[in-house]
């Protein structure tokens, strides 16, 4: 497998000096769907009064509003204002629902205007044409930290057009949350998803199911696209091409309708992102599979009684192994209508070889895409994690082993490609999920018919020469 140094050349543009010191033009822009976005832009860090600096002009960014709410109070208020200053850039960051990027960033290309940066939370492969590549980028960041992390590397990078088609700035464990009491009162613990499965009964018959979601929303997606891997299934081989019918997708399929009907409830096809977090934190569910918002929103509460039994631990293992996505990856796109493309390279860079003050201020949420942009790398963030006082003791220590060990790319084996995102985008693998539990289709069936679909889906996009 080409490692993400091998690749950095073919559409290198460079950093040159002359970029840097272009001044970028601010050109206004109007969208119809973002008139209401006003409340949700947190900041502007200027007025421009430093001199001398290498970039000028304004930096639009578009991004997600974040799980750990302290984040983006830190980074709208704080860094950017400081980064701003420094480099005397004017920059502007708008925050929306992560639900809402998909649709509003096909807005922005098709009006070809908008932000300068945009990121999204999984691999936007299909966009790649209205992206500038940004080898020269990952090539400058390369040279100071090392070769970036492997689940960044195959969440951003095109092999067949040799194309880094956005910057990864971030990824996120994705372990499970726990209630220890529960679990302890059945008697089993959570480490296998034959467990779960074993166990599913006794909790809900206690008033806890269990949380898993089979919904058109992300927690779902990502969360059933692990437990394929689990069993030895996949979307796609590690040549990108579609393997959705296999034994091991049948198996997932026939596990995940036992955990459902022995131990869920039908909410669990409705839900919403945040669906899994509220019912967790009112306490009525014994697990789920999220990022550490609900650990954190727990504390918060001050309801110590929650969160001193909110325990969190790798994706429980399967038949084949033990492997999870992650629950979302951080890409950067710089559109190729993008009015300061130099700022948005610069900040890109800066951000990633400071990472360091991000990895803390999102409270261990973001984890960088190279491991050496916390000096020290996962060594580092294992004492940082270890130094955190909430209960149980060292309690967030096991997500830097997730992220080491146990987090891999949309699209595992393959790369994180046009049909891959296509398939996220429509939600297809929550519905084959959700059509077995409910009794509608046979594991057989199911796979075999997602099978159809997907061969149709990667054949489109080969056709627009993307795979």
């Amino acid at each position: 497998m080409a490692e993400a140094n091998d690749d950095l050349e073919g559409a290198c543009s460079g950093l040159t000096r002359r970029e840097l010191v272009q001044r970028g033009t601010a050109a206004a822009f109007s969208v119809s769907m973002f008139g209401g976005l006003a409340e949700r832009a947190f900041a502007f860090a200027g007025p421009l009064k430093y001199k001398n600096r290498h970039l000028k002009g304004d930096l639009k960014i578009m991004q997600w509003s974040h799980f750990v709410p302290d984040y983006d109070k830190w980074l709208d208020n704080v860094y950017i204002k400081r980064w701003g200053e420094k480099n005397d850039v004017q920059v502007k960051i708008d925050h929306i629902d992560n639900s809402l990027l998909p649709a509003t960033a096909a807005s922005e290309a098709a009006a070809q205007s908008g932000h300068d940066l945009f990121q999204f939370l999984f691999p936007p492969a299909a966009l790649e044409q209205q992206t500038i590549p940004l080898n020269d980028v990952v090539q400058e960041v390369t040279k100071k930290l090392g070769k970036m992390t492997d689940v960044a590397y195959r969440s951003s990078y095109n092999p067949k057009t040799k194309r880094y088609f956005g910057f990864a700035d971030n990824y996120v464990p994705d372990p499970i949350h726990y209630r220890h009491s529960f679990w302890f009162n059945a008697g089993i613990a959570p480490n296998t998803w034959d467990n779960v499965r074993k166990a599913a009964a006794k909790l809900k018959a206690a008033g806890h199911p269990v949380g898993l979601g089979m919904s058109s929303e992300l927690d779902s997606r990502m969360f059933l696209m692990s437990l394929l891997y689990c069993y030895g299934g996949a979307l796609q081989t590690a040549d990108n091409k579609p393997s959705i019918n296999s034994k091991g997708t049948v198996e997932a399929l026939k596990v995940m309708r036992d955990i459902y009907q022995q131990g869920e409830s039908d909410e669990v096809f409705a839900w919403t992102a945040s669906s899994n977090n509220q019912a967790f934190l009112a306490g009525r569910l014994s697990l789920a599979v999220n990022a550490i918002s609900i650990a954190r929103s727990a504390e918060a509460s001050g309801n110590t009684a929650l969160s001193d039994d909110t325990w969190i631990a790798p994706i429980p293992r399967g038949p084949v192994r033990r492997l999870g996505n992650e629950h979302v990856m951080g890409v950067f796109f710089i559109w190729k209508f993008a009015n300061n493309k130099a700022a948005a390279k610069k900040y890109l860079v800066d951000q990633q070889l400071g990472y360091r003050d991000h990895f803390l201020q999102s409270k261990f949420y973001n984890f960088p895409a190279w491991t050496s942009a916390v000096k020290g790398g996962f060594k580092t963030m294992r004492k940082l994690t270890a130094a955190d006082n909430h209960k149980p003791s060292g309690k967030y220590t096991v997500l830097t082993t997730i992220a080491e060990k146990y987090t891999t790319n949309i699209g595992y084996p393959g790369f994180g490609n046009a049909a891959i995102g296509d398939i996220f985008n429509q939600s297809l693998i929550p519905q084959m999920f959700a059509q077995v539990a409910q009794g509608k289709m046979s594991p057989e069936d199911a796979a075999r018919s997602m099978q159809g679909q997907f061969k149709t889906i990667f054949a489109k996009w080969k056709e627009q020469g993307l795979m």
